[in-house]
């Protein structure tokens, strides 16, 4: 900034003044955030109080944004009006483009936010205005919070969450294929290293079924699919750019972010997440407003059981499944729901190029490649296969299996990762972290549990996603007789304090139990 500039951004400003717009540099991840020096007439003059709502114009738009009061002349001038990185792309208008800032209206819906608080049953119309003002930023973290708990604390019954999934579904775009059969698969989550999206996409799409995936960045796990698929290929495309593709090669494995898909469940995962809730009720909602606005007609659904997994036992899984299907039904959406191992992470590698390079190796028919995420993918691929009407049920994993087997997946995979801008990843030569950390067995015995929550954290604590060659190896997997300073799992970190927090973390839990086979936790499987 210039001398003068800067002797005129810290002019006191009178209170019939304009204020000029200023892009504050700081991701406020799904709230818009408007920021008034406390010395500025027009602060004073409004009886504005820091995280109250603002109304900020500029150009003839509009948006809603909580106000923080700054001290700080080098941080917003007193004659300047400071916008959060969201708020500035959605005003669409350069820094120093002249706006203004009022009072804003309550949202319409705090009344019925208020009794959900009070633990009264929602109805239709309630759900539709709290989620238009959700998805509009009219709510404040706070408030926001407060939805999620009192959401949480009374649990929705099923024609609440109905009504939520339905709300989500409106506010944002809801695409049409024009296909009668358009395919999704989704996983509850809590399983590291589960990438089998990255292989039922190629096998489905090679089938013929269109299968336009579109996925989620990691928030607290150490990948998410779109994540692991990156280092394959681009994954955020536009929109237009991504459709192309699935009407020339079936499928796609692509970030959401940029389809406008349910935005209304966004800001509420950046509240869920921290907050660490993840009610029934909500985890609905969130799963099948996202397909049903990408256009699904028929979706399987992945329920991992197993200790240390979202879901911990069957009772619990078929009180999910009967949810899931209730709402799917009264929504016209085709639902298979699955019950899968989830007692150990899938594959060997967790965190994006060890994934990545357990994909590779299973569409290349690799020898070496894991047997689980081939077998699980496989089993997904077939119930999916199977929801075409030439299909007889039973007879989609043998199909599935073939696809694989002679490498038309594998040639579907490769003309999706072209088509999406390939990075030339070399899967028999991965980028991993150039430092690692063996993890040894303490004692002679066979791997008897193996702790998912605290292989994820190790993993993340190492680096990833944002590091995409940190992760964890897996050398060992449940049954596996070890003797006494034998390798479990490698850790790879690119940054010494990265593996300095690992190691921390893995010394206190290894995440590893060595007893006996007769201590090996129940498995519970459909296939």
């Amino acid at each position: 900034m210039s001398a003068l500039s800067q002797t005129l951004t810290d002019q006191p400003c009178t209170a019939d003044s304009g204020l000029t717009l200023r892009r504050v540099a700081i991701d406020t991840y799904h709230e818009n955030v408007a920021y008034l020096h406390r010395d500025c007439a027009v602060y004073r003059a409004e009886g504005f109080q820091a995280l109250s709502k603002v109304e900020v114009r500029a150009n003839g738009k509009r948006i809603l944004a909580t106000l923080n009061v700054v001290d700080d002349a080098s941080i917003v001038g007193h004659n300047q009006l400071g916008v959060s990185e969201d708020a500035f792309r959605q005003l669409e208008v350069p820094d120093g483009h002249p706006a203004s800032v009022s009072q804003a209206e309550p949202p319409e819906s705090i009344p019925a936010l208020f009794r959900k608080i009070n633990g009264e049953r929602l109805g239709r119309e309630d759900f539709h205005a709290i989620v238009r003002d959700i998805a509009d930023l009219r709510y404040s973290k706070i408030e926001l919070t407060a939805f999620v708990v009192a959401s949480n604390r009374n649990e929705l019954d099923r024609e609440e969450v109905t009504f939520l999934t339905e709300a989500m579904v409106a506010v944002g775009r809801r695409l049409n294929w024009r296909e009668p059969l358009v395919v999704d698969k989704h996983c509850i989550g809590g399983i590291p290293g589960n990438r089998t999206s990255m292989l039922v996409v190629p096998i489905v799409a090679a089938y013929g079924l269109v299968f336009p995936k579109t996925s989620s960045r990691a928030i607290t796990s150490p990948a998410g699919t779109a994540d692991s698929m990156e280092v394959l290929a681009n994954v955020q495309l536009p929109f237009d750019r991504l459709t192309e593709i699935v009407r020339a090669h079936k499928g796609c494995l692509a970030w959401g972010g940029t389809a406008h898909l349910s935005p209304a469940d966004d800001v509420l995962i950046s509240v869920e997440r921290p907050l660490s809730i993840d009610s029934p009720g909500q985890m609905v909602a969130s799963i099948l407003s996202k397909k049903i606005a990408a256009g699904a007609t028929h979706l399987v659904l992945d329920i991992p059981i197993g200790p240390t997994a979202k879901v911990r036992s069957m009772p619990e899984a078929q009180r999910l499944r009967r949810l899931f299907e209730y709402v799917a039904q009264r929504l016209h959406l085709s639902l298979d729901v699955v019950i899968t191992d989830g007692r150990q992470p899938v594959g060997h590698g967790v965190g994006p190029v060890l994934e990545a390079r357990d994909v590779m190796q299973v569409l290349e028919n690799d020898p070496q490649a894991p047997n689980d995420l081939r077998q699980k993918s496989l089993r997904l691929a077939g119930r999916i296969i199977e929801c075409s009407p030439d299909v007889r049920g039973g007879d989609g994993f043998r199909i599935a299996r073939d696809i694989l087997d002679s490498g038309r997946a594998l040639a579907q995979m490769q003309a999706i990762i072209e088509a999406q801008g390939s990075h030339g990843f070399d899967h028999h030569h991965p980028s991993l972290g150039v430092l690692t950390l063996d993890v040894l067995a303490p004692e002679a015995g066979l791997v008897a549990g193996i702790d998912n929550l605290q292989i994820a954290l190790i993993a993340r604590l190492a680096g990833a996603p944002k590091v995409q060659g940190a992760g964890v190896d897996l050398l060992c997997k449940l049954g596996d007789t070890v003797a006494a300073g034998d390798v479990l799992y490698r850790v790879y970190a690119s940054y010494a304090a990265d593996l300095e927090f690992a190691r921390q973390a893995s010394a206190r839990a290894s995440g590893y139990s060595i007893g006996s086979a007769g201590q090996l936790p129940h498995v519970f499987v459909e296939f």
